[in-house]
C-alpha cells in the first residue's frame, strides 16, 4: 500500500481540495456546516459563545468560503445565523452561504412545516438573520417530516423558483431528495446543489451522486464524519461499521478517522463538496486538513470494502 501523508510542516487550508462552481460563485470544496455552532439540543449547556465565534473566524482565515446553516438551527439562547453575522461582518466577497427551507420551528423548538406560500417569510428569515440583501443558495429542505407538508415537492420548489425571479434568492438546491425528486426539481427551475446524508458507510445515495455528477450538480453531503444521535464521538474511535478499516489508513497517514472519513467522501468526485460541522478549533483545523489527505487506490479500495457493513 502507498501511504501519502499530508505536509506536516504548514496547516492546510480550504482550497486543498480544489474548488467547485457552486451556481455562478467559486467554492473551495471544503467548506463549514453551522448546525453544531450552538450545540445540540442533548448537549448539557450551549456552546461558548465566544468559542463559537473563534471557530466561524478561524474557518475563513484557513480559506473557507462556503457556509451552510438555516434559521432554525437555534437554542433557546444562541442561533447559529446570529452568530454568523456577528462573527463575519462585514462578509468577505467571496463568501457563499447557504441557507435552507422548508421546515421552520415554533418559539418551544417543535418543527413545523411550512406551506409553499410560507417559503418567503422564511427566505426572509434567513436574509434578516444574516444581515444580507438577498441569498446565495437556498435548498428546499424535503424528505422527512416534508412528505406530510400540505403541497407537494412541485409546489414548494416552484414557490422558490418565484422568490428567484423576484431576486430574494440567487440560486436554488434541494436537500433530503431521491434521484427522481432531482429531476423534477431541475425540470422547475435549474438545481446548483443537493444535500444529503451521506458518508463511508452511507452509501444508499450513489446513484444520486452519479446524477449530481451528470449534470454538473454540486452534491454536498452532510454528517459525512459524525452520526446526528446523542453519543457519537467522530473524533474519537467509538465502534462502527468500517472502523478498523479507518483506522488501518488513519495510522498509516498520521492522521485522525475523521479526517480519513472526510478524504474518502471528497474522493467520491469533484463535485463533492464537503461541510464538516463543529464548534471546536482543533477538530475544525483537522476538518480542513482532511482535504490535503491523498488517499491511494489500494486505500480506497481497502475503505470501499466496508461500505456495505453501513
Amino acid at each position: 500500500m502507498t501511504t501519502n501523508t499530508m505536509d506536516t510542516n504548514s496547516t492546510p487550508t480550504a482550497d486543498a481540495a480544489g474548488t467547485w462552481q457552486l451556481g455562478d460563485r467559486t467554492v473551495n470544496r471544503v467548506g463549514f456546516g453551522a448546525m453544531r455552532l450552538t450545540g445540540m439540543p442533548w448537549d448539557e449547556k450551549p456552546r461558548d459563545r465566544a468559542d463559537a465565534i473563534a471557530v466561524l473566524r478561524r474557518a475563513i482565515e484557513l480559506g473557507v468560503n462556503h457556509i451552510d446553516t438555516a434559521a432554525f438551527y437555534f437554542l433557546p439562547t444562541r442561533s447559529a445565523n446570529e452568530l454568523i453575522s456577528t462573527a463575519l461582518q462585514p462578509y468577505p466577497d467571496d463568501l457563499v452561504i447557504t441557507t435552507k427551507v422548508g421546515p421552520g420551528r415554533s418559539r418551544d423548538g417543535a418543527f413545523e412545516y411550512a406551506r409553499p406560500e410560507a417559503l418567503r417569510s422564511q427566505v426572509e428569515e434567513n436574509i434578516r438573520q444574516l444581515g444580507l440583501d438577498h441569498l446565495d443558495v437556498v435548498n428546499l429542505r424535503w424528505g422527512a417530516g416534508m412528505e406530510k407538508a400540505p403541497g407537494s415537492l412541485v409546489e414548494h420548489f416552484g414557490a422558490l423558483a418565484e422568490l428567484r425571479e423576484a431576486g430574494l434568492v440567487r440560486h436554488l438546491g434541494v436537500s433530503h431528495i431521491v434521484a427522481e425528486q432531482l429531476t423534477e426539481a431541475m425540470s422547475i427551475a435549474p438545481v446548483v446543489c443537493v444535500q444529503n446524508r451521506y458518508g463511508l458507510t452511507e452509501r444508499q445515495d450513489d446513484d444520486l451522486v452519479e446524477l449530481c455528477a451528470e449534470h454538473r450538480i454540486a452534491f454536498v453531503p452532510f454528517f459525512a464524519v459524525a452520526a446526528s444521535v446523542p453519543g457519537a464521538t467522530p473524533h474519537g474511535g467509538h465502534d462502527e461499521a468500517g472502523q478498523a478499516e479507518v483506522i488501518t489508513v488513519a495510522e498509516a497517514h498520521g492522521v485522525t478517522p475523521a479526517q480519513v472519513r472526510l478524504a474518502w467522501t471528497l474522493h467520491q468526485g469533484d463535485h463533492i463538496l464537503a461541510i464538516p460541522g463543529t464548534g471546536n478549533r482543533a477538530h475544525l483545523e483537522d476538518n480542513i486538513a482532511a482535504g490535503a489527505l491523498q488517499l491511494s487506490d489500494d486505500e480506497l479500495a481497502l475503505l470501499d470494502s466496508v461500505t456495505d457493513a453501513g
